[in-house]
């Protein structure tokens, strides 16, 4: 079994990560290296930032490591929220705040497009090995819809479906989402590697 280990604290996120993956990858994150300390990103992409945390973290851990910077970038917003998706409304601002703040600056905007967007780095021993991009397209709503997921999941209807992120079960989001294109070809590249 391969060991990864991801350059988040996010469980959300490492849930999902490990859904994806199965049970032929042994999935930890973060909570379990406290010494890591607060990564910066302050690249201007998500690849930039992707790479910052898979770099700093394989230079303090043995083996993979795997980092994931995502967003959703709204077309008519010239791509905003962007890289600063988690922290739209300010460093301190809560999800809530983030959406509630989305919604304000679509108000009156008839082109709804967006697409989340999910950039992967796999690094080892402070080296880029590897980077796979992944998104999945659709429109934003006025309100939000759905308990599932988390993040601006309640507010993003995917291209081809009726229902937001939050709405679809996890099979499905984990099937067609940004990082569910993402992680299909880092496991391609990961088979390739034994």
């Amino acid at each position: 079994m391969t060991n990864l280990l991801l350059a988040t604290s996010n469980a959300h996120k490492t849930e999902e990560i490990q859904k994806i993956l199965g049970d032929t990858v042994q999935v930890s994150d973060l909570r379990s290296l406290p010494e890591v300390g607060e990564i910066v990103e302050d690249a201007e992409t998500f690849e930039g930032n992707a790479n910052i945390k898979s770099t700093t973290v394989s230079q303090l851990s043995e083996g993979l490591v795997l980092s994931d910077d995502s967003g959703l970038a709204v077309a008519s917003l010239d791509g905003a929220p962007g890289i600063y998706s988690a922290r739209y409304a300010g460093p301190e601002a809560s999800m809530e705040e983030n959406k509630a703040l989305l919604l304000t600056n679509l108000a009156g905007v008839t082109d709804r497009q967006a697409a989340f967007v999910c950039v992967l780095s796999v690094a080892r021993a402070g080296e880029v090995v590897a980077t796979f991009r992944g998104e999945c397209a659709g429109s934003i709503i006025d309100s939000e819809l759905g308990s599932g997921g988390f993040g601006y999941d309640p507010l993003f209807i995917p291209e081809g479906y009726e229902k937001t992120f939050a709405e679809l079960p996890a099979e499905v989001k984990n099937e067609i989402s940004h990082r569910a294109v993402a992680m299909k070809k880092f496991q391609t590249w990961l088979s390739s590697q034994s």
